[in-house]
C-alpha cells in the first residue's frame, strides 16, 4: 500500500513515503542522528521503529535488523520494510505474502520500496532518482526527487492519498537545537506527493539557513531602504544606530517566522524580497 525511500548522506538520515493511506506520515518513518533510519510498511508494524533504532544503536548494520526483527515477527510474511544504519549498504524486505506488485532495491546507503504498486518500474525510478541526485543537495531534496520519480511512474496502485518526509541531522533542527531537521506530513490530499513538494518549498524559506556568501551588509543606501521599509510595516527603528535596525529587523522577522534567516548586521536576499512584499515595494533584484 506505500512506497518508500530510506537514505543517508553524509550525517543527515531521512525516510520520504507515499501511500494510498490516511496520514501515512504517522505510521511508517523513523530516524534518529547518528543512528540511522528505517520505513515499516504492509501492515506496517509500529513495533520495526524503536526496535529497529535499538539495535541501530548497538552497532548492528542494516542487513541485522532485517534479521533480527524478521525473526521475532510471525507475520513477517506480510511485511515489508528498508533500513540505513550509519554506515554500510542500506537493506530491504519484502515478505512473499505482500501485495503485488512487491518488491525493493537497495545499495550503499539507501534502500527504497514498495508494495501494492503499479510496477516493479516505480522501485525502478525511486532508485535511478536517488542515484542520480546530486550528492551535495540536501538530503530532503534528494528524498523527494525520488518520491516524485516514483509517482511519476505509477506509484500505488490503488491512488493516491498522503505523503512525508522525514530527516534528522545534528544540529539542524528549529533555533539549531535538537536533530529534527524537516518533519512534513500530507495526509489526506488528492496530489500529495506535488502538495509535499509546495511544503518543503516553504519549508526552505521559512527555516533554510542563508547562504553566507549571498548576504548583503546592512549600510549605506541599503540600510536607509531597509529602515524605511521595517517603518511602514508597523516596526519602526528607534534610532540610528546599527543595533537598533538589527533589533527592529529581528522583531519584524519573527513575526513574518523568517527568524531562522536573521543575521545580526547583514541582511538574507530572501529577507529583503519578503519585505519588500511586506512593504507593498517591488522587488529590486
Amino acid at each position: 500500500m506505500t512506497f518508500s525511500l530510506v537514505a543517508r548522506a553524509g550525517d543527515a538520515y531521512g525516510v520520504a513515503v507515499a501511500s494510498k493511506f490516511l496520514a501515512v506520515g504517522a505510521v511508517v518513518p523513523a530516524a534518529e542522528a547518528g543512528v540511522g533510519a528505517l520505513a515499516t510498511q504492509s501492515y506496517a508494524n509500529p513495533a520495526y521503529l524503536p526496535q529497529g533504532l535499538a539495535l541501530l544503536r548497538t552497532g548492528v548494520d542494516a542487513a541485522g535488523v532485517v534479521a533480527g526483527l524478521t525473526a521475532a515477527d510471525p507475520d513477517r510474511a506480510r511485511r515489508q520494510f528498508g533500513v540505513v544504519a550509519a554506515t554500510g549498504p542500506g537493506a530491504t524486505f519484502t515478505g512473499d505474502g505482500c501485495h503485488d506488485w512487491a518488491g525493493g532495491e537497495a545499495g550503499d546507503g539507501w534502500a527504497a520500496q514498495g508494495n501494492l504498486l503499479a510496477g516493479p518500474q516505480v522501485v525502478t525510478e525511486l532508485r535511478d532518482a536517488w542515484l542520480a541526485s546530486d550528492p551535495a543537495a540536501p538530503l530532503a531534496r534528494r528524498l523527494l526527487a525520488g518520491l516524485l520519480a516514483g509517482d511519476l511512474a505509477g506509484g500505488d496502485r490503488r491512488g493516491r492519498q498522503s505523503a512525508a518526509l522525514l530527516v534528522v541531522q545534528p544540529g539542524q533542527g528549529y533555533g539549531s537545537i535538537g536533530d529534527l531537521a524537516v518533519d512534513l506530513r500530507v495526509d489526506d490530499h488528492p496530489d500529495p506527493v506535488a502538495e509535499l513538494a509546495r511544503l518543503l518549498e516553504l519549508h526552505t524559506m521559512l527555516f533554510g539557513r542563508p547562504d553566507p556568501g549571498s548576504l548583503a551588509d546592512l549600510s549605506g543606501p541599503l540600510a536607509a531602504e531597509v529602515r524605511q521599509l521595517l517603518d511602514r510595516t508597523g516596526h519602526s527603528v528607534t534610532d540610528n544606530s546599527p543595533a537598533a535596525l538589527d533589533a527592529a529587523l529581528a522583531s519584524w522577522a519573527g513575526v513574518e517566522n523568517l527568524e531562522e534567516r536573521i543575521v545580526p548586521g547583514r541582511i538574507d536576499p530572501l529577507v529583503l524580497d519578503h519585505l519588500r512584499t511586506g512593504a507593498g515595494v517591488a522587488g529590486r533584484g
